[in-house]
């Protein structure tokens, strides 16, 4: 398997995991199937339709590639049937946002690194492609962004995510299995901190 499949395979799940986020959270709202699927379309293509603007090279994948709509729908579909169970509602939310937070950093850093940035901005951005689905979630559905809040250290991982992807492309050595490797640390930093109620500092000290 090529570092582009695996790439692309990355990318697909993490638009599951995010649109499954998004759809989970619009059950807990009580939202309707048209609320779900645009709080699925949200936080599973905001963050990389966020990433093709910035990059300025086109028409953004989400709307030029229908391929990326299939996971949007399925995840919608699957929570709407209960394929997905909602027993533990938030903790399943949050296990498929880290999915998506781990998969899209380092995708994100990848293509930014392919685009030609310098190291400092390919890991901004792919930290921008990890978060910035999740928060336009959160704020369509009035809730405070993860990547505002203390608790769970959100932000952290997808830096780390990031920054590691950067290292390993700068180094030539990325391939299939650095991609999975970073998204598993990625995965699990955030649920421990989660479960442990990791903090990071606050904006002013106490």
């Amino acid at each position: 398997m090529s570092v582009v499949q695996v790439l692309l395979a990355i990318e697909l799940v993490g638009t599951f995991a995010f649109a499954v986020s998004g759809a989970l959270l619009a059950a807990r709202k009580g939202f309707d199937i048209v609320g779900s699927l645009l709080l699925a379309s949200l936080a599973g293509l905001g963050g990389g339709v966020l990433r093709d603007v910035i990059l300025a090279q086109g028409v953004p994948n989400a709307f030029a590639v229908p391929m990326y709509l299939i996971p949007v729908a399925v995840a919608t579909l699957a929570v709407f049937f209960r394929l997905i169970r909602q027993d533990r509602l938030r903790w399943t939310l949050l296990a498929f946002d880290a999915v998506g937070l781990a998969m899209f950093c380092v995708m994100g850093a990848s293509i930014a690194h392919a685009a030609g940035l310098n190291p400092v901005a390919t890991m901004l951005l792919g930290v921008t492609t990890a978060v910035g689905g999740g928060a336009m979630r959160d704020v369509a559905a009035n809730e405070i962004p993860q990547i505002f809040t203390p608790h769970g250290v959100y932000a952290a991982p997808a830096f780390l995510g990031a920054a590691a992807t950067t290292a390993t492309l700068e180094l030539d050595v990325f391939n299939g299995f650095w991609a999975v490797g970073i998204s598993l640390v990625v995965i699990a930093i955030r649920m421990v901190a989660l479960k442990r109620g990791w903090r990071v500092p606050l904006a002013v000290w106490r």
